[in-house]
């Protein structure tokens, strides 16, 4: 379990004390009760087995395949893959590839629904660079209507491996990872995923024009 979990659940249970302290009736004490209870439940963390094979690409985050677009990264052909998380989903974010944090941008902006495709620029999100596999990947943790929070537990120059973990965004939200084009898919528009797990598409070899692309320095470098 992610430890804001037991923080928020902390929280509830001590309003339901004083209002069982100052009331004495149960039903008062209920509410927060089951509010604690739901965030030690939201935020769980159960472990995912990774798979080991080289070249593939795995979801940052659970929920559903929501979109599979074309994009452009730096003049470079590139796909993107939108995933939205509701309230009932981990909430955890995962490393989609093996590599090193070579760019992390926050930008500030709006709330709008996360099913909007609009959000992928314009919602408040966390834009992540990271380069490995001979290869660069960026993906966007984007917060939603609900979600008002951003959580990235690394920092540029930072290694990661396949699958770790690193952040999460509270209360529903959405998550977008962009890749060479010449990656072959698994999965199409309405999949589910779990992070870490869950193989979006695997990418064994570029070619030579494309090896060792520079990362996106800022969001606006891809666009649709």
């Amino acid at each position: 379990m992610v430890r804001d979990g037991i923080y928020y659940a902390l929280g509830m249970v001590c309003v339901a004390a004083f209002l069982w302290w100052l009331t004495r009736v149960p039903a008062y004490s209920a509410l927060p009760l089951a509010l604690a209870l739901f965030f030690l439940w939201f935020f769980r963390d159960p472990r995912r087995a990774i798979p080991t094979e080289p070249g593939l690409i795995v979801s940052p985050a659970d929920g559903k395949v929501t979109d599979v677009s074309p994009v452009q990264m730096e003049g470079r052909p590139c796909t993107r893959v939108s995933i939205f998380l509701n309230v009932f989903d981990v909430h955890v974010n995962r490393s989609p590839i093996a590599g090193v944090i070579k760019d992390v941008v926050y930008k500030r902006g709006q709330f709008a629904n996360a099913m909007d495709a609009v959000s992928a620029e314009l919602n408040e999100q966390n834009v992540v660079t990271v380069e490995g596999e001979g290869y660069t990947l960026v993906f966007k943790q984007i917060a939603g209507l609900i979600a008002r929070r951003i959580v990235f537990t690394r920092k540029i120059g930072d290694r990661v491996a396949r699958g770790e973990r690193v952040g999460l965004i509270k209360f529903g939200s959405r998550t977008d990872v962009i890749f060479p084009a010449a990656a072959q898919m698994n999965i199409k528009v309405g999949d589910r995923v779990k992070g870490g797990s869950s193989i979006l598409a695997t990418l064994k070899s570029l070619p030579a024009a494309q090896t060792g692309a520079a990362r996106e320095q800022q969001p606006a470098g891809v666009t649709q």
